[in-house]
């Protein structure tokens, strides 16, 4: 049986709490990610500067365009942080259209999704920027010298890495979806030509190169990690499924 049934304005008063809770949650992450906006910032140019090396610098042509870095760079480290407590109020939205096997099935990969964002993340800054930012230092005339804009730099990197966060969820999102039956290993098998095509339209525009390493590097992960997500169902959601199916029969 579901966990609680809800009129349609229960829904929308809910979806309304939880949103003012999330807006109340990024505040509050907003406010201490820019007291260390500085830290973060330095912290996000470490792979920049490596590639660089003594071939270049980063600089910053306006008045203000340290300040707005530092602000672009609280905003989205704030989603960042705060993934964990929006995740939550996620869930809390969601829950009460469960069934209580679906909750007590789907509960586990909470916790999973914010490691997955943070596999994500990290897959961004510690394989991805590397790699990319060397391929296109190497790219043609050798011996000159490279000024990067430093706003342009932060803001584009720290999207990346949130957005490589929220890819991540992707097995999580398949094995919520198979509890929920709106997707099977047959489905998602049928969907994989479709999908490759999706995702490689998907890395270059991530990716800040039309280079195809570059955008191979962020296209293999992608579906390799749709790939988790049909074995997951495969081997998590049907068998789930099918004890619970034969549990109910007379």
């Amino acid at each position: 049986m579901a966990m609680k049934e809800m009129t349609f304005m229960e829904h929308l008063e809910e979806l309304r709490v939880r949103l003012i809770r999330t807006v109340i949650i990024l505040l509050i992450s907003f406010s201490i990610c820019y007291t260390y906006s500085s830290a973060i910032s330095e912290f996000l140019l470490i792979p920049l500067r490596e590639a660089l090396g003594s071939s270049g610098k980063v600089i910053f042509t306006g008045l203000f365009d340290k300040v707005m870095a530092e602000l672009q760079i609280a905003l989205w480290s704030s989603i960042f942080f705060a993934s964990p407590f929006w995740f939550r109020e996620a869930w809390l939205f969601i829950k009460p259209g469960l069934y209580e096997k679906e909750v007590s099935a789907i509960r586990p990969f909470i916790v999973v999704g914010f490691l997955l964002f943070l596999c994500g993340a990290s897959f961004g800054y510690y394989i991805l920027f590397p790699f990319t930012f060397k391929t296109l230092m190497s790219y043609g005339v050798q011996n000159v010298e490279a000024m990067l804009n430093l706003q342009e730099y932060l803001l584009l990197a720290s999207k990346i890495l949130v957005f490589l966060g929220l890819l991540f969820q992707l097995p999580n999102i398949i094995l919520i979806m198979g509890f929920m039956g709106l997707v099977t290993k047959y489905s998602l098998r049928s969907w994989r030509r479709y999908t490759a095509v999706i995702f490689a339209v998907a890395s270059a525009i991530i990716t800040p190169t039309t280079d195809i390493l570059s955008m191979m590097s962020v296209w293999i992960p992608m579906m390799v990690l749709y790939e988790i997500g049909i074995l997951a169902v495969a081997w998590i959601v049907h068998p789930y499924l099918h004890k619970k199916h034969m549990s109910e029969e007379p």
